[in-house]
């Protein structure tokens, strides 16, 4: 698929935008082939996990501005139509995602990281709001995202002020997971999306969607809709396993079922 490559590391899909000679920047058919191959690669049972990266120097340099003429004048309509559906595919994938950030993830390629599960960033990585610096507002989900993970402070500085957050930094702020050398950020996200993989899969997504429930919900309206979910995954393969293996005192084998 033009624009983003696919592979298949057992129950981990591996999906990795492949336009390294402008960082991956943003344009209507790399974000559409990502959609795509979102869908093709979730389409398959087999796979329970999905990692995101980035090829060459960096995850994603934002948007395109040779491609934004592609959007129309419309520019709301645009970005729904062309953008949207990538990152509602992440956000909403039947499966845990990790991100794994190589270089730079700048503009709206910071708010592509942020749509993931769990970031993991090699050390290089650098993560960059830039907006106001070209007298503009963040976009594609990260006034809605960033301080959901970092909170309002920290989020209103980032965009604000503009200071590129390094790595390490990003760990101490909860943005990321974890930090690891450049030549192993593949082998660590892949240890990562293996364990999320032999994980409950129904249940894992489920926790996701409540998580973002929960943002709009009151404490009384989410206390009831935890069991309404609880009360339909316990139905589930996995979670029948679960419970037989910790009578029987035995590592559960789940299936993702």
């Amino acid at each position: 698929m033009a624009g983003v490559k696919q592979a298949r590391d057992g129950a981990v899909g591996i999906l990795t935008l492949d336009e390294p000679a402008s960082l991956n920047a943003m344009t209507p058919d790399l974000l559409g082939a990502l959609a795509a191959a979102v869908a093709e690669m979730t389409g398959d049972e087999g796979i329970r996990a999905l990692i995101l990266t980035g090829a060459g120097r960096g995850f994603c340099s934002g948007q395109n501005l040779k491609a934004s003429e592609a959007l129309g004048e419309d520019i709301a309509a645009g970005v729904m139509r062309f953008y949207w559906p990538a990152f509602k595919a992440l956000r909403e994938c039947r499966v845990p995602v990790v991100v794994a950030v190589n270089g730079v993830a700048a503009g709206g390629g910071f708010s592509l990281a942020m749509a993931g599960d769990m970031i993991v960033a090699a050390r290089s990585a650098s993560f960059i709001q830039v907006f106001s610096r070209i007298a503009l507002v963040p976009d594609l989900g990260s006034t809605w995202l960033l301080p959901r993970l970092v909170g309002r402070q920290r989020a209103l500085e980032l965009m604000l002020l503009n200071e590129p957050l390094t790595a390490e930094r990003a760990q101490e702020i909860g943005l990321v997971r974890q930090v690891v050398d450049d030549a192993k950020l593949m082998d660590e996200a892949l240890v990562l999306a293996r364990r999320l993989a032999d994980g409950p899969t129904r249940a894992l997504v489920a926790t996701r969607a409540l998580v973002e429930e929960s943002e709009h919900a009151a404490y009384e309206a989410q206390f009831r809709r935890e069991i309404e979910v609880q009360a339909t995954i316990r139905k589930s393969a996995d979670a029948i396993e679960g419970r037989t293996a910790f009578v029987e005192k035995r590592k559960a084998k789940f299936t993702g079922k």
